[in-house]
C-alpha cells in the first residue's frame, strides 16, 4: 500500500506493507488518545510529475489493469497529473492536510514509488 502525506510544504510518498484496516485502527487508537477528531473517507488524490521523467509510460500501460490508479494526464507539455482512488484520513472535512492511502497491486506500487523517488533525485541533483 502506498502512502501520502500531504502537508503545507508537500507530498510525500512512501509503501507501507500493513494493511489499511491496521493502520486506520492504529490511527484511530491515537486520535482519541490525544483528543483529536479522524474522519476516514473514500476518495481521490492527485499530485503533478514532469511528462519527460523515465518509466512515466508504464505508468500508462498499467493503469488500465489498476482499478485506483486512473490513467496519467497530460495537464501540458511539461506535466502530467497523476490520480489515485484511495482513503483520506484527515482531522477535518475542510482540511488540504492529511493521509492518503492507495492500494495497488505490487507492481504498480514500486512503480510508482519508483517514479516518484526519480523525480525528487533529479531535483535535489539539480539544486545543488
Amino acid at each position: 500500500m502506498l502512502k501520502f502525506t500531504y502537508t503545507e510544504s508537500g507530498i510525500h510518498l512512501e509503501h507501507l506493507t500493513q494493511s489499511l484496516e491496521e493502520l486506520i485502527a492504529l490511527r484511530t487508537v491515537l486520535a482519541m488518545r490525544i483528543g483529536e477528531r479522524l474522519i476516514a473517507e473514500p476518495g481521490t488524490a492527485s499530485f503533478l510529475l514532469p511528462a519527460n521523467l523515465p518509466l512515466l509510460h508504464r505508468l500508462s500501460t498499467i493503469a488500465r489493469s489498476e482499478k485506483n490508479l486512473a490513467s496519467p494526464y497530460f495537464v501540458d507539455a511539461e506535466f502530467v497529473e497523476i490520480c489515485l482512488h484511495g482513503t483520506w484520513l484527515s482531522s477535518n472535512t475542510v482540511c488540504a492536510e492529511g493521509l492518503f492511502f492507495a492500494e495497488l497491486g505490487e507492481y504498480a506500487e514500486r512503480l510508482l514509488l519508483e517514479v516518484w523517488q526519480t523525480y525528487f533525485s533529479l531535483q535535489s541533483f539539480l539544486m545543488r
